[in-house]
């Protein structure tokens, strides 16, 4: 039940396409605006060679350049982005699982940075950041007027630095400040354990590993549960994973379909249009699956959970994912930088597009981060739970055997330890539930 996969960037191969129109009104059309283009180009020069001359201060003329080649490129959408050759390096490090920083992944949106997601175990993840937090200044200044570039440079520095982040929450009553160290952020992209019976995958990023762990980690965990007949299903857990690779999103989604289309990739050009289908293979042996996604869940996570979903493989369970639908490509450039442009859209197996809408779950959650009970009020008190096996002479029950007794014990036992971790991780309990559930009913 192998499946292979060719490991491939986020973007593809750009071709130059020439087009000849023997039509003298467009032709005359594409003259008028290829003279506007020239007297733009003009333009810019004529303002670079003021500026080198005139500015107050001598300018570096590399930065210059640098700088009008990034405002160009931010100008179009949040996405796409001017990677000057450290950060080029930096990016296909990111990709690889092992990078320096805060661990987290940030957006732009009215001029402010927005946290997409906190990785999980990072510094940024430990200090508290959440999705959708705004981060307002960066080391006590603000970040309007900066682009988002900009804005990440001033958060990345030696590891074992301080900084300092002031958040704006809208569930909190003013901005605070909070204080982060850079560390060393090394990514496990899959972690898998089980819980009940069930086994729970937490994937909290696609990079290069991602299928390859996915893989390899099933197959262990599956073993050491003496078989998948001895489990109800399992949990895959995509919350707070702000996506990666489009290669390991298609490879993830596959390894949980037997046919069909995964997802499809649509540019300006109906001939840059992909569409990527499933290989025969379930890794979960049709076993149910409850997929969890939230505010944090974006790009990557929202093509494997939009693939799912589509193909009712999977109950997606949590709240709206981001709604990031557009695939961004790689170019390298001359002088070893590249541009990072959206070059596509991308679409469901239905056909839908979730840009800026997002992943409805089939059954919204909330996440509990605090669940506020009284046991005497609401009856779960030890001393309320009192039955009729606690009262003076009862009864014993003679219809079943010691056996069966110990059994139903374990069952309860089991019931009760995913009950105390709701408050821990409401959506994960419910999951549990879930899988539980939908095991009675197929028995």
């Amino acid at each position: 039940m192998k499946k292979y996969f060719l490991p491939t960037l986020v973007g593809a191969v750009v071709g130059l396409g020439v087009f000849l129109e023997v039509s003298a009104p467009v032709s005359a059309q594409n003259n008028n605006d290829l003279q506007t283009t020239y007297e733009q180009l003009d333009l810019f020069g004529d303002i670079f060679e003021r500026i080198r001359a005139e500015y107050v201060e001598e300018v570096d003329d590399v930065a210059l350049i640098e700088a009008a080649i990034k405002g160009m490129l931010t100008s179009l959408d949040p996405h796409s982005s001017y990677l000057p050759p450290k950060d080029y390096d930096e990016m296909q490090v990111e990709t690889r699982g092992e990078f320096g920083g805060l661990g987290i992944e940030v957006t732009q949106e009215n001029g402010f940075v927005k946290v997409v997601s906190p990785i999980d175990d990072t510094p940024a993840y430990r200090a508290g950041l959440e999705s959708g937090d705004f981060i307002t200044h960066i080391g006590g200044d603000s970040v309007l007027g900066l682009t988002l570039s900009e804005a990440v440079d001033l958060m990345r520095g030696e590891v074992g630095e301080e900084i300092v982040l002031t958040i704006f929450r809208e569930s909190a009553d003013e901005p605070f400040d909070v204080t982060i160290v850079r560390d060393i952020i090394k990514l496990t992209a899959v972690k898998i354990r089980t819980e009940g019976r069930a086994i729970v995958i937490r994937v909290t990023s696609f990079t290069e590993k991602t299928y390859a762990n996915l893989l390899e980690g099933m197959a262990e965990e599956i073993e050491a549960n003496g078989g998948v007949d001895n489990i109800d299903g399992f949990i895959l857990d995509l919350r707070n994973n702000p996506g990666g690779l489009l290669s390991q999103a298609i490879a993830v989604s596959d390894a949980f379909l037997d046919a069909g289309e995964i997802v499809s990739t649509r540019g300006r050009d109906e001939m840059d249009s992909d569409r990527f289908n499933a290989l025969p293979g379930d890794l979960a042996q049709g076993k149910p699956i409850v997929l969890l996604i939230n505010g944090g869940s974006a790009s990557a996570s929202e093509i494997v959970a939009g693939a799912l979903q589509d193909h009712r493989r999977a109950i997606v369970v949590g709240t709206k994912s981001f709604g990031k639908g557009s695939v961004q490509t790689i170019m390298p450039v001359q002088g070893d930088g590249a541009i990072r442009l959206t070059t596509a859209r991308y679409y469901t197996p239905s056909g839908r597009s979730i840009q800026a809408l997002g992943i409805t779950p089939d059954i919204l959650v909330e996440q509990r981060s605090r669940v506020e009970k009284d046991e005497e009020e609401d009856g779960s008190s030890p001393a309320s739970r009192r039955s009729e096996a606690d009262l003076r002479g009862s009864l014993n029950n003679d219809s079943l055997t010691d056996e069966e007794i110990e059994q139903l014990e374990a069952e309860r036992a089991e019931q009760e330890d995913i009950a105390a971790r709701r408050d821990e991780d409401f959506q994960i309990s419910y999951g549990l539930d879930m899988l539980r559930s939908l095991n009675v009913l197929a028995k």
